[in-house]
């Protein structure tokens, strides 16, 4: 890896009104909690936590010096981070929407100073995040460029062009593939390996739609232009090729919906909630070990 010495900006983000300052407060005390219970951990918190002013230069500090290489220097990478920050509430928004999303839904999230230091999927997120930005700023290489580290370092392959909305939770996130033209809505679990993959190597819009509120279990692969509605779940390992209706499930390959197409079993609670990926198999197999 670079050697990285970023040289940290000592301005500070104007704070917004949904209580961001407030988190960022929650976060400095976690990490002073923690640097009295593991002193090993002194250095590496005041550097990455303890040292900023604000959750967004303490981000763009971590994905910095992540994503520095011998051709990409750190210091270079954090300015443009915080600068994407700064000037995009958009991009703002997005990362304090996933940091609770992270903490509140999945259990293995014990604070957000961990996932802030240590979720590389939440991470991958906020590269992609910025490379979006970027992107639609007409700054494509630059962008190219993020996303090919981003998949580099975190495994996780996101299109910059690809629309994903604020809430979302990559939980674990290693082997996510998103293509170009995919859109995911607000609020969305995706788990590690899951493909959202086009057709045809012509261009045009080719990649799922991924609804509000949906729970798309690991290693599934949702092939071409179809919609997944608000509120659906993907099942583990399933191959998804047509359309599936909103608060249905849907698992196997090729995937099937459970209780049929013709009158699918409705889901009564948000899957997102519940991160449940058994509720489904009694009603659909009969197979049991």
């Amino acid at each position: 890896m670079a050697n990285c010495t970023i040289a940290m900006s000592s301005g500070q983000l104007e704070p917004s009104e949904n209580g961001e300052t407030e988190l960022w407060l929650t976060i400095r005390k976690e990490a002073s909690d923690c640097v009295s219970h593991e002193p090993l951990l002194t250095k590496h918190l005041n550097a990455l936590v303890l040292a900023h002013t604000c959750l967004e230069h303490a981000l763009s500090f971590i994905l910095a010096s992540k994503l520095a290489s011998i051709a990409l220097d750190a210091d270079v990478l954090y300015k443009l981070f915080v600068d994407v920050m700064q000037s995009s509430a958009k991009v703002r928004e997005g990362i304090y929407a996933d940091l609770r999303a992270v903490k509140e839904r999945d259990p293995a999230c014990t604070c957000y100073c961990h996932c802030v230091l240590n979720f590389k999927g939440f991470q991958a997120c906020q590269v992609y995040r910025i490379a979006h930005c970027l992107w639609n700023q007409d700054k494509k290489a630059v962008a190219y460029v993020l996303q090919s580290r981003m998949s580099e370092v975190f495994g996780v392959d996101i299109h910059p062009a690809a629309r994903i909305g604020k809430g979302v939770l990559f939980d674990h996130a290693a082997g996510v593939v998103i293509g170009e033209t995919a859109v995911v809505g607000d609020n969305v679990a995706i788990l590690h390996g899951v493909t959202l993959g086009g057709t045809g190597k012509h261009g045009g819009d080719r990649h799922p739609k991924i609804g509000a509120g949906v729970l798309i279990g690991a290693g599934a692969s949702i092939i071409g232009n179809i919609t997944v509605g608000d509120g659906a779940k993907i099942g583990a390992g399933a191959l998804v090729l047509m359309e599936v209706p909103p608060r249905t499930t849907a698992v196997g390959c090729p995937a099937r919906l459970v209780g049929g197409r013709n009158n699918p079993t409705k889901l009564t609670e948000p899957p997102i909630e519940t991160i449940d990926h058994l509720s489904y198999v009694a009603d659909w197999c009969d197979y049991v070990i």
